[in-house]
């Protein structure tokens, strides 16, 4: 029994939920990161541009913020000592709401500004001597601290004054989340937003999936119905999709089924109605039989062995009648002139009647060789069987406009307008008492042979003479067919 969850509709629906939840996870964090990485740049750009202001405070020129903020302020100031120059910076460059300053001396946070601030640096532990062991190489350093404010984005430019001795640090300093609240805020909007789309997406899914898959569940119930006794099942074809398409290929896969079943009770029905009278005979002939008779025991043999090689013909018969029903001919382009040729020399030798060749078509043509040459030759024979001792029979190919004709024509009593629409159904014969018997199955054969090249068989029968043909297509362009007016006898 299936389980509920390995159903195929509960397996798209989850593969449409994953797809879809990681293209919006993917894409929301992508988004985020780069948003993130931006705004950060831009934190750090400010920082700089105020470290910036800082050296032109310090060295007294209103173009020095284009210099570079990374670089120590160490060029000639109007300033004696470091002291005073970090008092002054300290005291003009004005951290913003989100911002916060602090001026170092000689390792020690001596100067903050003179607004307000949402946070103050010297209340970090251990910041100040962090960031006095980083400036020892007299370089700016950009980086990151936590607090509880939340992270804290800062800047430590060195300030030094020649001729002092002091040592002073600028730091400036802003809070990440402050900057990146907007952000925050949006893409928590954002992953609220995806959840109730993927919810939205799943309970769609669930819908849409159901509607498609309906019919594969219509498709399967109906399959199941089908037995041997119930093969009338066919399911109702709705829309123009691969659905439908799939339901239309399931009916013909049953029409094939209930073909094959109806032809095998009917083998099975005709085999076991031809047995039935070889062994009744044999079986009565056995019991009656005198076995110190040698006359009759020699007798009863005889019979027995022409009734074994009749059913041993008939067996032989329905395995070629099997053959070409359940194996696809092996199509190889075929001169079908050279064909013709050989049909002909192997029936010219074949006593009781004078053998013609009267047509020959020049084409070549996608054939079974073996199993045309077979229906063909079945052809011969039902005509030598049903036409009088030492008449001629005519054969040949003509290449008609869509159909290539391989056909026999003999000059007996033609086939019985009552038995014209049987002679193709198996153990069918046009009349019984008409010529030798048969297993009644050569015309079914032939005609099998042909259906399964694509072509048919038909016949034209008058009293004085039957034309049988083999009418099979052609796809290989054409010539005309020649008249050669080759006879033999015997």
């Amino acid at each position: 029994m299936l389980r509920p969850w390995r159903s195929v509709r509960v397996r798209l629906l989850t593969g449409l939920v994953i797809i879809s939840a990681l293209g919006l996870v993917g894409g929301g964090s992508t988004t985020f990161l780069i948003q993130r990485a931006r705004i950060l740049s831009g934190v750090d750009s400010n920082l700089s541009s105020e470290i910036a202001a800082a050296r032109s405070i310090v060295l007294g020129a209103a173009n020095s913020r284009s210099a570079d903020s990374t670089s120590p302020a160490s060029k000639p100031q109007p300033f004696r000592s470091a002291t005073t120059a970090l008092n002054a910076v300290v005291g003009r460059v004005l951290p913003d709401t989100s911002e916060s300053s602090l001026g170092i001396l000689n390792g020690r946070a001596t100067y903050v500004p003179g607004v307000t601030t949402s946070f103050h640096l010297e209340d970090i532990p251990g910041f100040v001597t962090r960031i006095v062991t980083l400036s020892d190489d007299g370089r700016v350093h950009i980086g990151t601290v936590a607090s509880r404010w939340g992270p804290l984005r800062y800047v430590a430019a060195p300030l030094t004054v020649t001729g002092s001795s002091d040592k002073g640090i600028f730091v400036v300093a802003s809070r990440l989340d402050v900057a990146l609240g907007d952000l925050t805020g949006a893409f928590q909007t954002y992953w609220m937003v995806a959840a109730a789309a993927i919810v939205i997406v799943g309970s769609l899914g669930w819908f849409i999936a159901g509607r498609l898959l309906r019919p594969i569940h219509t498709l399967r119930l109906a399959a199941s119905r089908v037995t041997s006794s119930h093969r009338g099942e066919r399911i109702a074809v709705t829309g123009n999709d691969d659905i439908s398409q799939l339901t239309m290929t399931v009916n013909l896969m049953l029409d094939r089924l209930d073909e094959a079943i109806t032809d095998q009770r009917q083998l099975l029905e005709d085999v076991r109605h031809e047995l039935h009278t070889p062994i009744t005979i044999v079986r009565g002939h056995l019991e009656v039989i005198d076995p110190n008779d040698p006359a009759d025991v020699l007798e009863t043999r005889a019979l027995a062995i022409e009734e074994l090689d009749r059913v041993s013909g008939l067996v032989e018969d329905l395995a070629l009648l099997a053959d070409a029903q359940r194996e696809p001919p092996r199509l190889e382009v075929t001169d079908v002139a050279k064909l013709t040729k050989q049909i002909f020399a192997k029936v010219s030798v074949l006593p009781d009647h004078t053998w013609t060749l009267t047509d020959i078509a020049r084409i070549s043509s996608p054939l079974d060789r073996a199993r045309i040459t077979q229906a063909w030759l079945q052809l011969v024979d039902n005509a030598a069987k049903y036409s009088p001792i030492g008449s001629p029979i005519e054969l040949g190919s003509t290449n008609g406009t869509a159909e290539l004709e391989l056909w026999v024509e003999d000059h007996g009593r033609g086939v019985p307008a009552e038995a014209a629409a049987r002679i193709f159904e198996r153990f069918g014969r046009a009349d019984p008492g008409r010529g030798v018997g048969g297993s009644g199955l050569g015309l079914s054969i032939v005609e099998t042979i042909a259906l399964s090249h694509g072509g048919r068989v038909t016949f034209d029968s008058s009293p004085e003479r039957t034309r049988f043909s083999l009418l099979l297509p052609h796809a290989t362009a054409s010539t005309a067919a020649e008249s050669s007016g080759k006879s033999g006898s015997v």
